[in-house]
């Protein structure tokens, strides 16, 4: 008899949905053995968890991570493990390490999802010795994994590995017929090892790094739509999702992805979750158009669409320069092009820049996402105490100057020790909550592993789970908190066919116990924590380590009190990668000479 765990006088949620009651729960083997309302006899060698007060449920699931980097050097991925996230999804936004050379993976990552170059690319040279979907998922399996890992096939790094990363980001180089059908073979070798599907995109102001091809977009997005129709059949033909990111700029691409995913009657639905929904500041109604555009696809065309959406207030940090929001309009882009400091300084001094500058800021016809409203970004860290605390528009009054020009000589004196925060959406709880319910979201988008300096949304979960327990306290319902559960895990389980998010008898023990009298301020208090694996570069962080308890993965307790256990990710590594149900059926009922080959 292996290692058990009792779960005692917890208030259940199974993830489906169901009412949640005080159970007690027996771990065996990994698996969860028995549910009760009894007490359940156990061994002298059971570990007992006294839960009285508090929430036991599935392992939280994020659906959009870029953890494809970090797992290589701190597999126990502890940021998110610690939160109790049990399950992570890589592969997003078309990029992914499972295939292709490995300074290409870097320069690929590396701007995009502002991972630190330095630390990258030695460590992908250093790690990356697989080739194929089948290899890395093997490679996965061989770390010592905190939570479970599932990915999705990058089309950016397909389409680099067969074209060649030079003619894929040429805008006029189209793949031959043999190279279609090479990114066909890969792509579909990516599904039958258990890949989640497909991901694309189309963002112009997702661009590549390195000094090769410094500014380019994407591979993804130099695809003809004719190429990526092609691409995406396999996805329909198998039931698997495509991930897309539109040009969310633009916005006209999210009726191109709409008409992917409809049935029309005619065909089988594609699943498609597009990144992403928000209330932004820059447009308070666009939400509501998608949300009702979500709607008419589901009910009307008979699709299978969603939206990825960040279930709390979306917020971010900045040193500098250095945020990906620059990347929407062509002078914030000529900024960003630059890697020195010393070379920024002397584009910031010129006068024929600060006027395109300030031209593009303030024009209105230049669609946005980000609110461009220095109004709305103050001051966190400077060198100059007297400006902390100020908005860059309060700073150029107090100068007498824009608050272009404020920010601009900002940066040129002070550089990356300028640290400046903003809101960019999801700041009105009404919406928020809207959005929560819908139909059409998919809770998810955290980006876990990206934008080290900028964001923290590992705790996602629990920050949601604190909004709908404190509008509940408030007799101001926004849902019930097993529907908040059920979005969180068994919804995303089903949806992306993974087994993962539900607990029942006979299911996997991925779990996370949460006392709500701990779900207070500090989910939201911001902190800088190094990383000693990637050279003590700093990032953000949100903890609060009494609001969980215990997380198990794969009925192995992993961390308590928020605190990641020593040997998880080194000696020991219970997360595995998961694959999706239709490739774990295939597997199954394969040859005995296959089976033993693997």
């Amino acid at each position: 008899m292996g290692e058990s765990t009792l779960i005692k006088n917890g208030l259940f949620f199974d993830g489906t949905g169901a009412k949640a009651a005080k159970k007690n729960i027996l771990v065996r083997d990994g698996l969860v053995d028995t549910v009760s309302d009894a007490e359940i006899p156990v061994t002298a060698d059971t570990r007992v968890i006294d839960a009285n007060g508090k929430w036991v449920m599935p392992g939280f699931i994020d659906i959009h991570t870029h953890y494809d980097a970090e797992v290589e050097a701190i597999p126990s991925l502890h940021e998110s493990l610690r939160h109790g996230v049990t399950t992570v999804f890589m592969g997003s936004c078309s990029l992914s390490t499972a295939v292709g050379d490995a300074t290409d993976i870097a320069d690929m990552f590396t701007r995009v999802e502002a991972i630190p170059y330095e630390h990258l690319l030695p460590l992908m040279k250093k790690k990356k010795t697989w080739e194929t979907h089948e290899e890395y998922a093997e490679h996965l399996e061989s770390l010592p994994l905190g939570p479970n890992v599932s990915s999705f096939v990058g089309y950016s790094a397909v389409r680099a590995k067969v074209m060649g990363l030079e003619r894929a980001l040429d805008a006029k180089a189209e793949p031959t017929e043999e190279e279609l059908q090479e990114m066909e073979r890969i792509i579909e070798e990516g599904y039958d090892a258990g890949y989640l599907g497909l991901s694309i995109n189309g963002l112009y102001w997702d661009k590549m790094g390195g000094d090769r091809f410094r500014s380019k977009c994407l591979p993804s997005t130099y695809a003809s739509w004719k190429e990526l129709r092609r691409m995406v059949r396999g996805v329909r033909k198998r039931g698997l999702n495509l991930q897309a990111i539109p040009n969310i700029s633009t916005k006209y691409q999210i009726f191109i992805y709409m008409a992917f995913s409809a049935g029309l009657f005619l065909r089988d639905a594609l699943k498609t979750s597009i990144v992403s929904i928000m209330d932004i500041r820059s447009n308070r109604l666009i939400w509501r158009v998608l949300n009702g555009l979500g709607w008419a696809v589901n009910k009307v065309f008979r699709g299978k669409f969603r939206y990825q959406f960040l279930p709390v207030m979306f917020d971010l940090w900045a040193d500098g320069f250095e945020n990906v929001v620059f990347e929407e309009f062509g002078a914030g882009a000529m900024g960003l092009h630059l890697e020195t400091m010393a070379e920024r300084r002397r584009l910031f001094k010129d006068q024929g820049y600060r006027r395109k500058f300030n031209r593009q800021w303030n024009n209105p016809l230049i669609p946005k996402v980000f609110h461009r409203n220095f109004g709305m970004a103050t001051v966190m860290k400077c060198p100059d105490n007297s400006l902390i605390g100020k908005t860059f528009r309060e700073i150029g009054k107090m100068q007498g100057k824009s608050e272009v020009d404020a920010f601009l000589d900002l940066l040129i004196e002070y550089g990356n020790e300028l640290r400046w925060y903003t809101v960019t959406g999801n700041d009105r709880p009404k919406p928020l909550a809207k959005l929560m319910n819908s139909e059409s979201s998919l809770l998810g988008f955290s980006d876990a592993g990206a934008h080290l300096r900028n964001m923290a949304f590992y705790n996602f979960a629990l920050r949601m789970l604190k909004f709908v327990k404190d509008a509940a306290d408030r007799g101001e319902p926004v849902m019930p908190l097993e529907k908040a559960v059920h979005k969180l895990t068994g919804e995303i389980g089903e949806w992306f066919e993974v087994d993962a998010g539900t607990l029942e008898e006979g299911s996997r023990a991925d779990l996370v116990i949460v006392d709500p009298e701990h779900l207070d301020y500090r989910v939201d208090e911001m902190h800088e924590e190094a990383i000693p694996e990637l050279g003590n570069y700093v990032r953000l962080v949100r903890r609060n380590p009494e609001a969980v308890p215990a997380v198990m993965v794969n009925g192995t307790l992993v961390a308590e009190h928020g605190e990641v256990l020593p040997d998880v990710g080194k000696t020991k590594g219970p997360g595995r990668f998961l694959r999706t149900t239709t490739a774990r059926q295939a597997r199954r009922s394969a040859p005995p000479l296959l089976e033993a080959a693997e």
